[in-house]
């Protein structure tokens, strides 16, 4: 399977996120709903994938730098 250039992005994000929120109970979680839910986003639209990965990237080396251990969120469930 060939990968855009945009999509190795992502799944090296992904990655580093998985990587990075090892030791922090909660995070692991609320990172793949995060994914999941913008992985409905249609490969076309490249500016919103730019903004999100752009945004994911600034999120990232916040968690790297981040002092919490853990973290609890709520989702809301559509139905």
């Amino acid at each position: 399977m060939v990968r855009s250039r945009l999509q190795k992005e992502v799944l090296s994000l992904y990655r580093r996120f998985l990587r990075a929120s090892q030791d922090k109970p909660g995070f692991t979680e609320h990172i793949k709903y995060e994914f999941r839910k913008n992985s409905g986003i249609p490969k076309t639209d490249g500016l919103r994938i730019e903004y999100l990965l752009r945004r994911a990237q600034n999120q990232l080396k916040q968690l790297e730098k981040m002092e919490c251990k853990s973290m609890g969120f709520f989702a809301q469930h559509e139905d």
